[in-house]
C-alpha cells in the first residue's frame, strides 16, 4: 500500500477541509454505532478516520474543533436507560495499523520510562473482539450493576439485561469488596445465523452483523428479549477496585478466569516485538475460523506498576494500543481536478471521482494534497507512485486505511486517455486574479491576495463561526457565503452589529428569501448569545495561521486575559525582544506560531479589524488554577538532565498538578528544576532570584518521594 504522503505535506486549507469532513463523519458514526446500534461504516474505516482525525491535529493543532473526535469516546448513552457514571472512566484505545506503528509504540514507551532500547518491556497481546463495552460492578462478590462504555463517563444501565447473559456471573467468591470487571458482549457466527434466520422465520428485521445483533440485544427495554438472544461474554481487563487484583495484566486475566469469567485463551505475553507481531499475523490467519468477530490485537504493558507510571492522555490509556487489521482498496476514474482556496490562500487540489465504494463508503472526492504529489514528487522531491503524475481521466486506485481520508495510491498508466495532458497548477488565484506564489519551504502556492480574496475572507468568517470558535447556531457556512456576497458582513466584527443594521426597515433579514420573523429573531438571539467568550477560544476564533484550540488556550492560560496579551503583542515589534523570548519561551508555542502571531498582530489593518471585534465582546480571563497541589499556577521550567525520571514523564506529572511548563526562564518563572547540565538556565535564573531545585527537591515538593 502506498504511503508516501504523510499528514506534514499538508496545507492548511487541505487539513481545514479533511477535519472537518471528519468530524461530521465521525459524529455520524459514533451516534449510529453507539447510540443506534446500526452503523453506517465499518469498524475498520472508524477507526481508521479517528487515526487520521488524531494525525492532523497533531500537525495543525490550531485546527482542533472544540468537540474534537479526539477528545470524544463512544457516544452520549441513550434516553431509553438510566445512567451510570463510572468510578473509573472507560477510555478507548489508540490505533496502530503496521508493524511501524507498533514499534513506534515500544518506542514512545521505553522512551516515556527513560529505558534504553535494548531493555525489553513485557506486554500481553490479544484479539481485539468486535462487539460491545460492558462494566460489570460487583460488591461483596454480588453483581450489582453493569454499565455501557456510553460517553467513557456515563453509561447506560443495562444490569437486568446483562444478568440474563450465560458468561456473566451472578456472584463471584472475592476477597475484593469492590470489583469492577470489564470486558465486551458478542455474539458467535453460529448464533447470529440462527437469530437471523429466527428473524426471517418471524418476519422480523434481520442483522447486519453480529456486533449490531449483540448491541442490540444488550440494550433491550425488556430483558426477557434480551435473555432470548445468544449473547456471549469475554472479559479482559478491569475498572475500580477496592484493592489491587494483581500486579500483571496477565495475572489479572487469569485472576478473572478464576473467578468464573471467560476469558480469551489465545492472550499471550511477549518480551520481544517480532514475536509480538508474528502473534498478530497468527491470529490474523485464524480470523475467519475463530466462530467470532476480531478486528485486530490489543497490545498493554504487562507490568501494573509500568501502566500506572505511563497513566492517561486524554481519551487513551499511554501503555495500551489496538493494532487493527489492514481494510480495502478500489479503483475509478479521476474526472476532474478542482482548486479550493482556504482561508490562508492555500490553492488546495481536489480530485473528483466517480464515485466507488471502499470499504463500505462511497468515495467521491481525494484530496491531492499539492501540486508535487500531482507530478508524483514528495515534499523533498523523491518520487511517490513510482513518479507517476495524476491525470484527469486517469484510471486510479484509492485506498482507505490508517491515513482513511481517501488518498490515491496509484494509477494505471494502461488505461490512461490518449492525448491527456499534464495539469497546469495555476499561478493565479482562481478566486481573485491575484498571483499564486510558493514561498521557500512551503509545499502548498497561496494567493497574495490577502483581504482583497473574497475565498480568504468567506474562509475565515466560515471558521470564526464555526465549532470550537464562537459557534453561532443559525449562521453557518451557507448563511455567512450569502451575508458575505450581499455586503452584509465583510468581517467578524460585522456580525455583532447584524441586528443594528437589518434588524429593520426595507432591507431587513425577516424579509429575505428563506428568512421570517421567528428566524430572523432566533439568529439575533445567537449571536447575543456569544457575545461573551473565553479568551483561549477567542484567540482560536481569530483564525490565526497555526494558532489552533490547544494553542489558543496554551497562550490564555500563560499571559491571563486579553488586554494584556492584546498589549505584549502590540510591543512585540522585533524578533529578540525580552517580549519575543517570553513568547518562544511558552512550551508549545515555537517559532512557526509566534512569527505567525506577530505577522497577524504586527498587520495594521488587521489589528484594527480585530479591536473592532473585542469592542463587541466581553472576553474571559484565563480560568486559574484551583489545584491545592504546591505548584499549581505556576511557571516551571525543567533543565539539564533528569534521573529518575524522563522529561515527558515530568512535563506531564507538573501539568496535572496544575502546572505551567515552560521551555525558558524569564523573570515570570516561578520555578526551575535544575540537574546536572543546567547551564545558562539556572545562571538566568539564579541572576533573576528565581527558586531552584534538584530532582529530588522537586520529587519531595509534589510528594513522589
Amino acid at each position: 500500500m502506498d504511503d508516501t504522503t504523510p499528514v506534514s505535506e499538508l496545507s492548511e486549507a487541505q487539513a481545514k477541509v479533511e477535519i472537518l469532513a471528519l468530524a461530521a463523519q465521525l459524529s455520524s458514526a459514533n451516534a449510529a454505532y453507539h447510540t443506534n446500534d446500526s452503523p453506517t461504516i465499518d469498524d475498520g474505516t472508524y477507526d481508521a478516520l479517528k487515526r487520521r482525525n488524531a494525525e492532523i491535529e497533531a500537525a495543525f493543532p490550531h485546527l482542533k474543533l472544540d468537540d474534537s473526535a479526539s477528545e470524544q469516546i463512544g457516544s452520549s448513552p441513550s434516553d431509553k436507560f438510566t445512567k451510570i457514571t463510572h468510578a473509573q472512566r472507560m477510555l478507548s484505545l489508540s490505533n496502530a495499523f503496521d508493524a511501524d506503528d507498533v514499534k513506534d509504540f515500544d518506542k514512545q514507551i521505553k522512551g516515556f520510562l527513560g529505558l534504553s532500547g535494548d531493555q525489553s518491556v513485557s506486554y500481553t497481546a490479544e484479539p481485539k473482539i468486535d462487539g460491545l463495552s460492558l462494566s460489570l460492578r460487583y460488591e461483596k462478590g454480588r453483581l450489582v450493576q453493569a454499565a455501557t462504555r456510553g460517553d467513557g463517563e456515563t453509561g447506560e444501565n443495562v444490569t437486568a439485561n446483562a444478568l440474563t447473559i450465560t458468561d456473566v456471573p451472578h456472584f463471584v467468591k472475592t476477597d475484593i469488596e469492590i470489583l469492577e470487571v470489564r470486558g465486551e458482549v458478542y455474539m458467535s457466527h453460529a448464533d447470529f445465523s440462527k437469530l437471523n434466520a429466527k428473524q426471517t422465520e418471524n418476519g422480523d428485521k434481520t442483522f447486519a452483523n453480529p456486533r449490531n445483533a449483540a448491541a442490540g440485544s444488550l440494550r433491550q427495554l425488556d430483558p426477557a428479549i434480551t435473555k432470548s438472544r445468544p449473547l456471549r461474554f469475554f472479559a479482559y481487563a478491569w475498572g475500580h477496585l477496592s484493592k489491587p487484583l494483581a500486579s500483571t495484566q496477565m495475572c489479572g486475566i487469569e485472576k478473572l478466569a478464576e473467578l468464573g469469567f471467560s476469558t480469551n485463551d489465545l492472550t499471550k505475553i511477549f518480551e520481544n516485538i517480532d514475536a509480538m507481531l508474528d502473534h498478530y499475523s497468527a491470529i490474523e490467519t485464524q480470523r475467519a475460523s475463530l466462530g467470532y468477530d476480531i478486528d485486530g490485537v490489543v497490545y498493554k504493558v504487562n507490568e501494573l506498576a509500568l501502566q500506572n507510571r505511563l497513566g492517561f492522555r486524554s481519551t487513551t490509556p499511554r501503555w495500551a494500543i489496538a493494532h487493527k487489521f489492514p481494510a480495502e482498496t478500489a479503483w475509478t476514474r479521476l474526472e476532474a481536478i478542482e482548486i479550493q482556496v482556504g482561508r490562508t490562500g492555500a490553492l488546495s487540489p481536489v480530485a473528483r471521482l466517480m464515485p466507488v465504494t471502499v470499504g463500505g463508503v462511497v468515495v467521491s472526492n481525494v484530496t491531492l494534497h499539492n501540486e508535487d504529489y500531482i507530478e508524483g514528487r514528495d515534499s523533498k522531491g523523491f518520487p511517490i507512485r513510482e513518479g507517476r503524475d495524476l491525470r484527469e481521466g486517469d484510471w486510479a486506485k484509492v485506498y482507505r486505511a490508517g491515513d482513511v481520508i481517501p488518498k490515491i495510491a496509484d494509477v494505471d498508466l494502461s488505461k490512461r486517455p490518449d492525448g491527456s495532458r499534464h495539469f497546469a497548477f495555476p499561478k493565479l488565484c482562481p478566486e481573485c486574479g491575484s498571483d499564486a506564489v510558493r514561498e521557500n519551504n512551503d509545499s502548498v502556492r497561496r494567493c497574495t491576495g490577502g483581504l482583497i480574496c473574497p475565498a480568504q475572507a468567506v474562509e475565515k468568517l466560515k471558521h470564526f463561526v464555526g465549532r470550537g470558535a464562537f459557534d453561532i447556531e443559525g449562521l453557518g457556512a451557507k448563511q455567512v457565503e450569502q451575508f458575505y456576497l450581499d455586503g452584509w458582513i465583510k468581517e467578524p466584527a460585522d456580525i455583532f452589529s447584524l441586528q443594528t443594521r437589518y434588524g429593520s426597515g426595507l432591507q431587513q433579514l425577516s424579509n429575505r428569501e428563506g428568512w421570517g420573523g421567528k428566524s430572523a429573531d432566533n439568529l439575533f438571539q445567537a449571536i447575543d448569545g456569544k457575545r461573551t467568550i473565553s479568551f483561549g477560544r477567542f484567540l482560536f476564533a481569530l483564525g490565526i495561521r497555526h494558532v489552533g484550540e490547544n494553542t489558543g488556550k496554551l497562550l490564555a492560560n500563560h499571559y491571563g486575559s486579553w488586554p494584556i496579551f492584546r498589549d505584549v503583542m502590540a510591543a512585540i515589534s522585533t524578533e529578540g525582544s525580552s517580549d519575543w523570548e517570553e513568547l518562544l519561551g511558552i512550551d508549545g508555542v515555537g517559532d512557526v506560531v509566534a512569527k505567525a502571531l506577530l505577522g497577524a498582530f504586527g498587520n495594521a489593518e488587521e489589528m484594527a479589524s480585530i479591536d473592532r471585534l473585542a469592542e463587541k465582546l466581553i472576553i474571559e480571563d484565563a480560568e486559574v488554577s484551583v489545584s491545592d497541589s504546591p505548584v499549581a499556577g505556576k511557571i516551571v521550567v525543567f533543565s539539564g538532565s533528569l534521573e529518575k525520571m524522563t522529561r515527558a514523564e515530568a512535563k506531564a506529572t507538573a501539568e496535572s498538578l496544575g502546572a505551567k511548563v515552560s521551555g525558558s526562564v524569564s523573570k515570570k518563572t516561578d520555578l526551575l528544576i535544575a540537574g546536572p547540565g543546567a547551564g545558562s538556565k539556572a545562571t538566568k535564573a539564579a541572576s533573576l532570584g528565581i527558586e531552584t531545585l534538584d530532582e529530588d527537591g522537586w520529587l519531595e515538593l509534589i510528594g513522589k518521594v
